[in-house]
Order: structure tokens, then sequence, then C-alpha cells
């Protein structure tokens, strides 16, 4: 699976990814949380960091059968503040409890202050195979109005590092459309995140979360992201990864052949997936389900022998395809139209993104042929009427 010669965009490795097996893993744990972060999250905590890791294998162990898994991930927060020894214990335990399928890919998120050669070496030892790094920027004054820690030339240690270890992927992700940005200083990240030969790029718009320091800081006066703004770099970070020889294969994720990234595959293609840790989110059986978001309480219930899960929802009849519409819509490749699709086609609402060039048929497929301007079309999936089957 690492080294399959598909594009990231072909169809047949998007309806593949459909049904794979994965595992998510939420790691809450960082030094600061940033200003616009409203993920589950702890700055200050490390002293929980080995109870954490216990309490995460055994909530693994509580799991029904599952498996075995093509990609897991783990996300944050910072997973890599874990360290080597617990993240390596907490993947035994998923290899344990669910089998890995040879080749599967394991990633994590990290921040490049951390990064270490010790730290890389010591993942590649205990099995993971990918890392995304939260670049956000090369421009220090942007990096400053984000709340991050690091320094440019930080981003290209840690890439350098990473393949030295022998990661066998390596994605940067870049925020797009600070008030503190510039068009220049854009184009400048794109430039320097380019040169670091990633085979991964992912460009996410800043948004403005409620609850957050960002959010109360415009509340207060300061700027907040322009859309007109926003939409440009967009269109910009399209122009640069594709001169760079990667492929657009989801909204805001680029890779070049082999390196799409498996996990986001999998749930854009309404695959399976185990989830673990405080609000971690699954999906088995047409059932979403989701774990309690507050670290204590994820750690009293799991000691205590209890699963940690929160909330459940059932996705079946009209609900169901319109979620394979919306998710599948993400990606380049599209999504087979299927009874939900050829609705969406003979509605006022589909009939007028066709003809502004937004929504398009392609042989059985729907695809979302102007990409920002995806969320017209998922808006008109989740207003389409239909019938419950």
């Amino acid at each position: 699976m690492r080294t399959d010669p598909l594009r990231p965009d072909d169809p047949v490795l998007a309806d593949r990814a459909a049904g794979w097996r994965g595992a998510y893993v939420h790691i809450p744990f960082c030094r600061r949380v940033c200003p616009y972060c409203d993920f589950a999250v702890v700055a200050g905590r490390d002293d929980l960091r080995d109870r954490y890791v216990e309490a995460v294998v055994a909530e693994i162990a509580m799991a029904e059968p599952f498996g075995p898994l093509q990609a897991v991930a783990f996300g944050g927060g910072t997973p890599s503040r874990l360290g080597a020894s617990g993240l390596g214990r907490i993947l035994e335990a998923l290899a344990n409890r669910f089998g890995l399928v040879g080749g599967s890919e394991v990633s994590l998120e990290a921040n490049p202050e951390d990064w270490t050669p010790a730290l890389a070496g010591g993942l590649v030892a205990a099995g993971f195979t990918r890392l995304s790094l939260g670049a956000q920027s090369f421009d220090p004054v942007v990096l400053g109005d984000l709340g991050r820690l690091h320094r440019p030339a930080d981003i290209g240690r840690a890439v350098g590092e990473a393949r030295r270890a022998g990661f066998e992927r390596i994605n940067l992700d870049l925020i797009l459309g600070s008030p503190a940005e510039s068009d220049a200083s854009w184009d400048r990240t794109l430039a320097a995140a380019l040169d670091c030969g990633v085979d991964h790029l992912s460009t996410y718009a800043l948004t403005v979360e409620r609850g957050t320091a960002l959010s109360r800081a415009i509340r207060a006066g300061a700027p907040g992201p322009d859309p007109d703004v926003q939409a440009d770099r967009y269109e910009r970070a399209l122009a640069a990864a594709a001169g760079a020889g990667l492929v657009r294969y989801e909204t805001s994720n680029h890779a070049v052949p082999g390196a799409a990234c498996a996990y986001n595959l999998l749930t854009w293609g309404g695959g399976e997936y185990e989830a673990f840790g405080t609000a971690a989110h699954g999906h088995r059986d047409g059932v979403r389900y989701w774990n309690v978001r507050r670290i204590d309480r994820y750690l009293e219930r799991v000691e205590a022998g209890r699963r940690p899960e929160s909330g459940r929802e059932v996705i079946v009849g009209a609900d169901r395809e319109r979620e394979r519409l919306v998710l599948g819509l993400r990606r380049a490749a599209g999504v087979i139209a299927g009874s939900g699709g050829r609705a969406l086609l003979a509605s006022p609402d589909g009939r007028r993104l066709v003809e502004a060039g937004v929504l398009a048929a392609r042989g059985d497929r729907l695809v979302v042929a102007r990409p920002l301007l995806g969320d017209e079309a998922a808006r008109a999936v989740l207003a389409l009427p239909l019938p419950d089957c």
C-alpha cells in the first residue's frame, strides 16, 4: 500500500480505500494551546502522560474484534509529546489487539520545535512510517501571530532528521490567510515548503472557532481572516503544488504518486475505524461514536474499567447516502453518483451548480470541478430531500 503506483486522485484508489480499516488515537498534550485551536487539548499536564498511555492501552483491550488495520493515525494535540516509548507502547497494543496489514501506514503529528534525531529514530524503530509536521508558515511574523513556538529553520531541520531516520512519507501542514500574512509572505512559505522535498502538502484556511483565544481577540477588535484573501491564497497553493509535481487529491491535500495519506483516504471513503483517547471519533457498522472530551473524565472511566464513550449516532438510509456524498465529494476523484448523486443532479441546486461549473458528472461519478466552492456542493447535498431506504 505504501508504494501504490496509482495517482493520489485516481478513482480506483479512492474506492479501494473505502474497504480499508483503521484506528485513530487522540493524544491531547501540548506545550501551549494555539489561539486558533478548538481541539480537545491540554497544556501543562505532562504529569498525566504515563497514566494516559496506560489508559489508552486499557481502552484498546476493551474494544470489540476488528481489523486487521491498513492505517493508524495519531493526532492531537501533539502526539510526539508522549515520546517514542509511549507511542510505541500504544501502537504495540493496537497491533496485538487488531493486527496490522503488511505495508500498513502508521502516522503521527508533531511540531518542529520538539523534533530530535533520537525521537525520529525511536519512532521509526517502533513502526511509524509517516510524519505530519505542523509547519503552518515559514514567516516568523506569521508564526508569532499564530502562537507557534518554532522558527522557520526548525521546519527544514525536522524534515531532514525524519528522512535520515527512515520515515517513508513526510507531510507539511500550512495555514493560509492569517491577518499577519501578505501575498508575498504566503508565496515564500509555499516555495520554502516545497523546497524541503516533502511528498505531501496540506493547506488549510485559518478559521475562527467559537470559544478560542482568536475568536475572543477578534471580538475585542483584532483583525480577522478575510475570505476573499484566503480564496486567492488557496488558488496560489493549488498552482504552486501542481508546479512542484504534487497532485491535489482532496480539497486541501496534495501528494506525489504513492504518498496519499491512507488514513485520510479511508475516512473520506466512508471506511471503518476505531477511535481511542479523549474526544476521539470512530465509525463502525454504520455507527459513529465519540469519547468523552475532558482528560480527567476519560482517565476516571477507563481506570474504572468502563468504556469512555460519550455518545453515538446510527447513520442509515438517507443520512448515510448524504454522508457518502459529502465525504466523497471532498476528493478530486469524486464519488460514484448512486441514487443520491442522480437526485442531486436533477435538483434545482444541482442543476445550478452544474451550470456554474462547480459540479460535473464524469461517467458514473460526480466530482467537484471547482474545489474552492466545494462547500456549496456540500450544502446542496445536505438540503437534498431523499427517501429513507
